[in-house]
């Protein structure tokens, strides 16, 4: 029996405005795929991202080129050959995890070899904005275990130190999103250390990040636009200190936890983060978490509302999924 496709784009509005460096949104757009196979079924969600070059309709194209080799049953092994790391693979080698656990009525968990998942911590994140109003964001989640600021503009050191004041207790992690130069890193990077934020991610552009091997790196420096999958590792050999793993980059669950197992033997700190999306999204990437050293899973949180049978979070963490959502 043939496997059946279908795919298609879902808009899910956000609590708020969301803004980063590259610019603010109230929705996204992502796409769903789910995969039939007689009384089971699949299905997984990716988020197609501008700055890698990625479009809904492109996504969508891309998924739908694998329709006659879906139908055929496309392992995800042969899947991995089939297509480039990219939020188009994740839909597709995520869901045929879920298709598999479904099937077999065996966890993916166990069917990775893993153990059992257990909660994590996870880090919410507070939207680029004025030192006023991130001040009030941080107040108003000073209850949260761990804060991740948004940053990348003028102003970044009043933004840190207004979230520093506002959650006093808090452990706080910052994302710059290739906003920095390397000499704003280096006029930046004593007063996170002082104000003991414990990490920064992606503070110089992809493709333009030499400068981070030269520079004094005081505190960890997570590659997240600069890593995607495997063969992008050595490249970040002396400049970085950990490496953020998304699904959405590196094409699925199945790149996601070689990335995890070779980073790891490189000596590399382990980050996992999302792209905006719901629980569905965030359900796989729950098995790479496990052990991270730093997890930042929010994306539901900042949704105006979530799928059925979401991720449940509470003061333990986020919990892995229920098999009613995925896996």
């Amino acid at each position: 029996m043939a496997i059946q496709l279908s795919v298609r784009e879902e808009i899910l509005p956000l609590a708020g405005s969301f803004t980063i460096s590259r610019g603010s949104r109230t929705e996204i757009r992502v796409v769903v795929v789910e995969l039939l196979d007689g009384n089971a079924r699949g299905r997984a969600e990716c988020h197609p991202y501008p700055r890698y070059d990625e479009s809904v309709e492109s996504v969508i194209a891309a998924i739908e080129g694998q329709r006659a080799a879906i139908s055929a049953r496309l392992d995800r092994a042969a899947l991995q050959e089939a297509m480039r790391p990219g939020a188009a693979r994740n839909a597709l080698d995520c869901a045929l995890w879920d298709l598999e656990a479904k099937r077999s009525g065996v966890p993916v968990w166990k069917l990775a070899g893993l153990p059992r998942p257990g909660p994590v911590i996870t880090a919410y994140t507070l939207s680029l904005d004025s030192p006023a109003s991130m001040r009030k964001q941080a107040a108003l989640s000073a209850h949260r275990p761990l804060l991740k600021i948004k940053l990348g503009g003028a102003g970044d050191i009043e933004r840190l130190r207004a979230v520093r004041e506002g959650a006093p207790k808090a452990r706080i992690i910052a994302d710059a999103n290739e906003g920095w130069t390397a000499e704003v890193y280096a006029e930046i990077a004593p007063v996170m250390r002082d104000l003991g934020v414990e990490m920064v991610e992606q503070p110089l552009p992809a493709g333009d990040d030499s400068a981070l091997g030269r520079l004094d790196r005081i505190l960890p420096v997570a590659a997240d636009e600069s890593c995607h999958d495997r063969a992008g590792l050595i490249a970040l050999a002396g400049r970085y200190d950990m490496v953020n793993i998304k699904l959405d980059k590196t094409g699925g669950l199945t790149e996601a936890l070689a990335l995890k197992e070779e980073a790891e033997r490189l000596g590399l700190g382990i980050m996992v983060g999302c792209m905006l999306g719901s629980s569905l999204a965030m359900a796989p990437a729950m098995l790479v978490a496990q052990g991270a050293a730093i997890i930042d899973l929010d994306g539901p949180l900042l949704l105006a509302e979530d799928r059925a049978h979401g991720l449940r979070y509470d003061e333990a963490g986020v919990h892995p999924a229920e098999p009613a959502l995925w896996g």
